[in-house]
């Protein structure tokens, strides 16, 4: 079958490659149409070889609505929408499968994603994937630009798992266990009193008594990593075949409501320490990379609030200021990906603004990877799961 002397080479070509990236050696054959389907057909046995089996590395995404999603599938003839930038302007080409004349699937990345407000139990959020990943629905978020790059570089198969919801401020809604309250003084001279983790209201006048509200800080944080320890507490239910998994990283675009309050804004950088540091913490994962992304219509050197923070995005990335955060942590700055329109338009709606933000955070990832030469080993303790 293989006396080709052609088609020879092209095996060991694609076997090279597939050692370096495991899973995704099937896709790349089928998407880079290498072999016919008898050839494939032939080679069946090969997986056993390639992949690593039943430890999976999970990427956690976290954010609030424009992590959610709200770029367009389509209509294809629709410039903006994802059909009409891989159907007909032939962007993103990972994402088609020219065989079946169809989108294509990752079978080497699984793509959970579950919404809930508050600290509603599993039980009572939704759903909205738990699949391959695949191009499905009406919407996408950054997800498969992240997916396509940490499912090439990693030697195990992925899960992407986003657990978020909309209008959520890091400063009120995502305030990590710990964090204390704050004062900042407004332009009026009138300073305020912000909730400390599990206080409320969000904010009070300083001298006054706070009144509770029916939320408290937090408690967004509460639910999205709950939901996601019970997503990796039942791990065979989400992927199928897995017994084992490690965190290997944890992506973050969010900020659009914290930059409507320059109290929250100017808080950013001390939250945005926290939340790192209680992430690793709170799933075991000391080794777990960190990747942000700034707001895609704020330019560098603003000074509004989406200006802010930014900077406390570039300054939490900043080796020289958080010694520790060298090599884990990175920033991406999302402006010039921006195809338009803003972060409470949700851009739009443009599904390339969140394709290219996503494959640069995907990219930033690997490149945290690379420079700590962990792409072929493991990023933290592997959990069993029962």
């Amino acid at each position: 079958l293989f006396s080709d002397l052609l088609t020879r080479r092209r095996l060991e070509r694609v076997l090279v490659a597939g050692r370096q990236h495991r899973c995704s050696f099937f896709n790349m054959v089928f998407t880079m149409g290498y072999f016919t389907p008898a050839v494939l057909a032939s080679i069946l046995v090969l997986p056993a070889l390639i992949c690593s089996g039943d430890k999976v590395d999970v990427y956690v995404l976290m954010g609030q609505s424009n992590m959610l999603g709200e770029g367009k599938i389509g209509p294809d003839n629709v410039n903006g929408s994802l059909g009409y930038a891989v159907k007909t302007e032939h962007k993103y080409p990972y994402l088609w499968n020219h065989s079946s004349n169809s989108w294509a699937v990752r079978e080497d990345v699984r793509y959970v994603e579950v919404i809930g407000s508050g600290n509603s139990s599993f039980e009572r959020s939704s759903l909205v994937h738990n699949e391959f990943m695949t191009v499905t629905g009406k919407v996408i978020g950054p997800e498969l630009g992240i997916g396509n790059y940490v499912g090439n570089a990693s030697s195990n198969r992925v899960m992407i798992l986003k657990a978020c919801i909309g209008n959520r401020a890091l400063g009120w809604d995502l305030l990590p266990p710990g964090s204390p309250g704050w004062e900042y003084k407004d332009s009026k001279n009138v300073t305020w009193e912000y909730a400390a983790y599990h206080q409320s209201p969000e904010r009070w006048e300083k001298g006054t008594t706070p009144k509770p509200i029916g939320w408290m800080a937090g408690e967004q944080y509460d639910g999205d990593t709950n939901r996601t320890e019970f997503i990796l507490s039942n791990l065979t239910r989400f992927f199928p075949g897995a017994t084992s998994y490690d965190i290997a990283g944890f992506f973050w675009w969010q900020g659009d409501r914290d930059s409507r309050d320059m109290g929250l804004a100017t808080r950013y950088e001390v939250n945005l320490v926290k939340l790192i540091k209680t992430l690793r913490t709170q799933f075991n994962a000391p080794n777990a990379k960190f990747v942000t992304a700034s707001l895609g219509q704020t330019v560098n050197g603003s000074k509004d609030g989406g200006g802010v923070i930014l900077d406390a995005m570039f300054d939490v990335a900043n080796a020289e200021k958080y010694p520790e955060f060298k090599g884990n942590v990175a920033a991406v700055y999302s402006h010039p990906l921006s195809m338009g329109s803003s972060s409470g338009a949700h851009y739009g709606g443009n599904a390339e603004t969140y394709m290219n933000i996503g494959q640069a955070m995907g990219d930033a990832m690997v490149q945290l990877m690379k420079a700590d030469n962990n792409i072929e080993t493991s990023h933290s303790k592997a959990r069993k799961v029962d």
